[in-house]
């Protein structure tokens, strides 16, 4: 059943208190980050709106699971999970970050040699369960598929927003755009 706002809301202010895996911050306070360093950035709605939900698979799993708490001990498959939820809800440009953000890290950790230092003690954990660091071929398949480049930016915001200390905008503030882009799809 596709989600509506008032769902969505819901999940973010609900299951998003729980804490993000082994990260120092909850669910909500990580898709805020992810969402604030997007606008910071200048990006258009539809990725700032990818960043605030790239995650919202996890919630979405605990929840089925019929549990507060998300098990990031193993790979939830939520950049797949979240896809049914929200298709015809939000449009591609939203949908296919969110579905290649995992992939984005694979790909960074084959492309950029210096990138895998930069990983949480969490994302190292999780990159491993995920299939660990592309090959070359796979690299190359990976940047061919639309919006892969929209996926690794939403990535590298991604692994900044595990600050503990970081002040943004409430969620209040992304409803106004997220709602625009569910209305321009339905």
């Amino acid at each position: 059943m596709p989600l509506n706002l008032d769902d969505i809301v819901r999940l973010i202010d609900q299951r998003g208190a729980q804490q993000y895996g082994l990260e120092a911050v909850s669910q909500r306070e990580h898709a805020l980050q992810c969402a604030h360093l997007a606008e910071s950035a200048g990006e258009p709605d539809e990725l700032v709106i990818a960043c605030l939900l790239h995650d919202l698979g996890h919630l979405i799993a605990a929840e089925k699971a019929g549990t507060m708490d998300t098990d990031m001990r193993q790979d939830d498959l939520h950049q797949y999970t979240l896809l049914p939820f929200l298709r015809g809800v939000l449009p591609d440009a939203v949908l296919e970050p969110i579905r290649l953000h995992v992939d984005a890290k694979r790909y960074l950790c084959q492309a950029e040699g210096s990138y895998y230092a930069t990983l949480s003690t969490a994302s190292v954990h999780s990159l491993a369960q995920q299939g660990g660091a592309y090959t070359a071929v796979e690299s190359r398949a990976f940047l061919r598929q639309p919006f892969a480049e929209d996926a690794v930016r939403l990535r590298r915001y991604d692994d900044l927003a595990k600050d503990p200390d970081r002040a943004v905008p409430p969620l209040d503030h992304y409803l106004p755009r997220l709602e625009q882009l569910m209305l321009q799809t339905a």
